[in-house]
């Protein structure tokens, strides 16, 4: 069998893939390209990877991975109510099996891989949300793009359905987001309590919901194809402290917006391209790290260096220290 034959519902487990999770249960955990012909035992959430080695996959105990699939049946109704009997059938000897090899409880820290898989626990774990979401949302490169376009049109139904439940969404983006045409856009057409501010630099990609769960990137290149789902307690209390510390630093954008303030004559991103120059980044860095294309940030190094009465690289990092800027910026 191949993964392109392999056409069935990710519900109804096939005799490949109960064999595949059986044996890990059985084992422990299974190399990652014994999946290749069952990609069920993936999408189903049998199996996931190792949070210790991504090679290879590690299952999810039977009580908690019936839970999952059997959770989404609700929408379907009578139809559904036949696959949670076949559900329930498929799993008895899975279940006896899974208690003396497995935790039974929702392991705190999950490896979800693939934007669709990373997208859909988000999805499905905002769905049951009713209290408030935090999100820290670095830029994107890509916001005039049809794929940026989509995803934003599906977060506004997501996020207003959280909205309409009585929940609360607080966000920050670096201030190069503050005039983005899709990000105005998105908080002109939100009804409800929703509030967004901005920073010189966002620490990274941070998904909350409800203080109870997590998302976070799990890879460093920033491709949004690893991501971690935490359920840890002490782990959500400590990201949500950062969070608030963030937000009481931030310039609100949203709903009632106040512009960074300029403090003789430098605004707040050139304060910002001043700290990263006096920490020696090169233009390059700058621009990603504050998002903005290396040309725009040129442009404002280029307008710092004129006011401060800079002629070369070095002496603009001597003239930023000696102005006093970043102090009072502080």
């Amino acid at each position: 069998m191949t993964a392109t034959a392999h056409h069935h519902e990710a519900e109804d487990l096939c005799d490949a893939g109960a064999e595949l999770y059986a044996r890990a249960l059985r084992e422990g955990p299974v190399p990652a390209e014994e999946a290749h012909e069952t990609p069920c035992v993936l999408d189903s959430g049998l199996l996931h990877p190792s949070l210790d080695d991504p090679g290879r996959l590690v299952p999810v105990a039977p009580t908690v991975a019936l839970h999952r699939l059997l959770r989404s049946s609700g929408e379907r109704v009578a139809a559904e109510r036949r696959r949670e009997a076949r559900l329930t059938e498929a799993f008895q000897p899975l279940l006896r099996m899974g208690e003396l090899a497995v935790e039974t409880h929702t392991p705190s820290l999950r490896v979800i891989s693939g934007a669709e898989r990373i997208n859909g626990a988000i999805l499905e774990a905002l769905a049951e949300g009713t209290g408030e979401l935090l999100a820290m949302q670095p830029h994107s490169n890509y916001h005039t793009s049809e794929v940026a376009r989509a995803a934003q049109a599906a977060a506004l139904v997501r996020d207003q359905e959280f909205l309409d439940r009585g929940g609360r969404i607080r966000v920050l983006y670096p201030h190069t987001q503050r005039h983005i045409p899709l990000v105005v856009a998105r908080y002109e057409r939100l009804n409800g309590d929703a509030e967004a501010r901005t920073l010189d630099e966002v620490a990274g990609r941070l998904i909350v919901i409800d203080q109870t769960v997590a998302y976070i990137p799990g890879d460093a290149d920033r491709q949004r194809s690893v991501a971690l789902e935490i359920r840890h307690p002490p782990i959500i209390k400590y990201l949500v402290s950062v969070f608030d510390s963030f937000w009481r630093l931030a310039t609100p954008m949203h709903p009632r917006p106040v512009e960074p303030a300029a403090l003789n004559g430098v605004t707040a991103r050139q304060r910002a391209i001043a700290r990263f120059l006096v920490e020696g980044h090169t233009d390059a860095v700058i621009a990603d790290r504050l998002g903005m294309n290396i040309r725009t940030a040129r442009v404002h190094i280029a307008k710092l260096a004129a006011l401060l009465g800079s002629r070369s690289r070095a002496q603009l990092g001597y003239l930023i220290g000696r102005s006093g800027i970043l102090d009072r910026a502080e």
